[in-house]
């Protein structure tokens, strides 16, 4: 096998990401494409990766409000209410 990432190989890679390295692999591929200095053929390339990150970000994401709604449901735990003004 080739030492080469693929896209498929990154999406396992996923996987293992915390959500922080996936935004920061994201905000790489933005600053990328934003340079504007990528082929037509890298920019493709690199708008796929960044679909698959934003994919994989959305995910993570769900799955933390999923959990987040298991924990408050199950009474153990109550909603977070921002302090009031009037408790000064």
């Amino acid at each position: 096998m080739s030492g080469k990432k693929t896209s498929s190989s990154s999406a396992a890679a996923d996987g293992e990401a915390s959500f922080e390295s996936v935004l920061e692999r994201l905000e790489a591929v933005v600053q990328r494409l934003e340079r504007g200095d990528l082929s037509l053929d890298d920019s493709l390339k690199a708008y796929e990766e960044g679909i698959g990150l934003v994919r994989s970000a959305q995910g993570r994401l769900d799955g933390m409000e999923r959990r987040l709604e298991e924990l408050l449901a199950d009474g153990r735990t109550a909603p977070l209410v921002p302090p009031s003004d009037d408790e000064g």
